[in-house]
């Protein structure tokens, strides 16, 4: 089969990124030609993506439909497999082409004008479908630019109405969270047009030693710094941590420098290390001396992949309870969830497994266990194989 991957970006940077690699990738492994239309580098990684994908089109070059046209006519898929889309004329393209088009809907970008789920002044997880409440009084108009800077954009409700219904016309939307479904059956779509497939850790990951749980106390937080991450409430819960510890910081985005300000202000810049992106193939070495991992999201996050990688490599995790989290991470079975923006609640989980190392064990033994049966890479794969496979059989019905 040959599938035309479409993406708004070039390159590692967070976990939509992550799973898009690690996926084609496997696909090309099992005889599957992959081919990839891409908005901008990240700067990061982008060796990798060039290697994975000999066939690139590149729609940040100035006539994103055009290219879309050419990658169409020179590629010749039998399926496009729509990441994040590079903008409503690429989704509108899309939408006209005799081809079925599957979209892997990674966050609330498809339905929320801010993409966030939660308004600028309360970061409280919004639970309302794409209306003009979106406009006033949430105030999405006005966003954050997509090239992470400080500066802002307007946001347009017509633009993403549109782009809301023309994903109708698309043969299925993957999701990786029974939350994500409920959002998107919130926002109109029929249960039937809704698959699930939980990205998961490719076996690289799985395959990682366990952790030492030794006296270093290290506590790892993997992911992106963006204010919905919440790292600014970890490290306002670190300080409350009575017990020594040592915490890394693996990654980046535009939250950092305000996060590494905030941490010399709490008195955390001696046990809080800022590390900038790690490549995923290094993050199993600091999974192994850690003692526990750290997810912060207080914004509704759609699954949460870097804790169920943390989890795949034998570590206890402690998180907020906000979004799909809840359906990986289980309360006292293989990590603690904490209520939303507690950050006492917080610094407690962390504190009792910094202190028991045998509970930590346990917790993060029990959650390897869980992965491997609940979350399987191959089976993952296999899920994505099989909808291609209907979306593209002879009597398949394509919508657009």
């Amino acid at each position: 089969m040959k599938l035309l991957f479409v993406h708004d970006r070039l390159g590692a940077q967070a976990g939509a990124e992550s799973n898009l690699r690690h996926t084609a990738a496997e696909l090309q492994r099992r005889g599957h030609m992959v081919a990839l239309a891409h908005g901008p580098g990240t700067g990061q990684g982008e060796a990798d993506w060039r290697l994975l994908f000999a066939e690139r089109y590149d729609l940040s070059a100035g006539d994103p439909v055009g290219t879309i046209g050419t990658a169409l006519e020179m590629f010749r898929p039998d399926l496009v497999y729509l990441h994040n889309p590079p903008g409503l004329a690429v989704v509108e393209a899309l939408a006209e082409v005799a081809l079925p088009v599957v979209r892997m809907v990674h966050d609330h970008q498809l339905f929320c004008l801010r993409g966030c789920k939660y308004p600028a002044w309360s970061r409280r997880p919004c639970a309302r479908a794409l209306s003009p409440f979106c406009v006033f009084p949430c105030g999405g108009f006005v966003r954050r630019a997509a090239s992470g800077d400080r500066s802002l954009e307007w946001a347009s409700y017509a633009a993403k109405k549109r782009e809301l219904e023309l994903h109708r016309e698309f043969y299925r939307l993957v999701v990786a969270s029974e939350y994500m479904r409920a959002e998107l059956r919130r926002n109109g779509f029929a249960p039937e047009q809704i698959e699930i497939h939980a990205p998961v850790p490719p076996p690289a990951v799985a395959a990682a030693p366990l952790p030492v749980f030794g006296p270093r106390n290290l506590i790892v937080y993997a992911g992106q710094i963006a204010r919905g991450k919440g790292v600014d409430v970890l490290l306002e819960s670190l300080a409350m941590v009575r017990w020594p510890f040592e915490c890394v910081i693996l990654g980046d985005g535009h939250h950092r420098a305000h996060c590494e300000e905030l941490s010399r202000r709490l008195g955390l810049a001696d046990r809080v290390r800022f590390l900038g992106y790690v490549p995923q193939a290094e993050l199993a070495h600091y999974y192994r001396e850690a003692t526990l991992a750290l997810v912060s999201s207080v914004w509704p996050e759609p699954f949460g992949a870097a804790g169920l990688e943390a989890m795949r490599c034998g570590l206890p995790v402690v998180a907020f309870d906000v979004g799909g989290i809840s359906e990986w991470l289980l309360d006292g079975v293989n990590g603690l969830l904490v209520p939303w923006m507690n950050r006492t609640g917080f610094a407690l989980g962390v504190e009792m497994l910094l202190a028991d190392k045998a509970l930590a064990r346990r917790l993060g033994a029990r959650g390897r266990v869980l992965a491997g049966e609940r979350f399987d890479f191959d089976r993952y794969v296999s899920g994505l194989e099989a909808l291609f496979a209907r979306a593209t059989a002879p009597d398949s019905e394509v919508l657009a």
